[in-house]
């Protein structure tokens, strides 16, 4: 079975220029490290500004779209619309926003039922089952079962949980409350994207 490529999701920025000025400082440096001729010290010195100010306004503009993504995160009715790869992104930016590192966005072909792993703030690995149904279609105890056979031994998860915009039949939240799966349904993703209710590992 093949084996699922696994994204690593970008980290963006938090200070907007820390690594352009370090940059600088280091390319300033150089210049004097090579003797402190004048044209050779002017034109590093001109390389070295034009790089900080290009590295800065990359920076900014990272930090914008971490921003907007992150008040966009908010808005449950997104995840409605959103196709069932776009969930997933989805989700791992929710752990990436609220504190989770090493986060990978693992879903697809062989995936073992996990989608997307993640370390916890405090250090526990978390495996996530998402499931972008619509509102009519209900999470079953078939996917609990599915799930529950992997998430533990096949994925070692300290944590898991499955995440769907819809709701759980009363078989499969039985099934999760019996082997430790924590359930997010529409109402708790909708807590945990707003930041109104508690992260699926909390």
């Amino acid at each position: 079975m093949a084996t699922p490529a696994r994204r690593t999701l970008q980290s963006f920025p938090i200070t907007p220029g820390s690594a352009a000025v370090t940059g600088f400082a280091g390319l300033l440096a150089l210049a004097c490290l090579l003797g402190g001729s004048f044209p050779g010290f002017f034109w590093l010195a001109v390389i070295a500004a034009t790089s900080a100010i290009i590295g800065n306004r990359k920076a900014k503009r990272a930090a914008e779209l971490y921003r907007i993504r992150t008040l966009r995160s908010t808005e449950i009715a997104r995840y409605h619309a959103m196709a069932p790869t776009e969930f997933e992104h989805a989700i791992a930016f929710l752990c990436q926003r609220d504190g989770c590192s090493n986060v990978q966005v693992v879903g697809g072909a062989g995936d073992l039922g996990a989608d997307v792993i993640a370390t916890t703030p405090d250090g526990r690995r978390i495996v996530i089952q998402c499931k972008r149904y619509g509102p009519t279609t209900k999470v079953g105890s078939p996917d609990m079962q599915r799930f529950g056979g992997t998430c533990w031994s096949v994925h070692r998860a300290h944590v898991a949980a499955v995440v769907t915009t819809s709701v759980f039949t009363k078989p499969a939240a039985n099934y999760g409350v019996q082997h430790g799966i924590r359930l997010i349904d529409v109402s708790a993703l909708g807590g945990w994207a707003t930041r109104t209710g508690p992260a699926p590992w909390m």
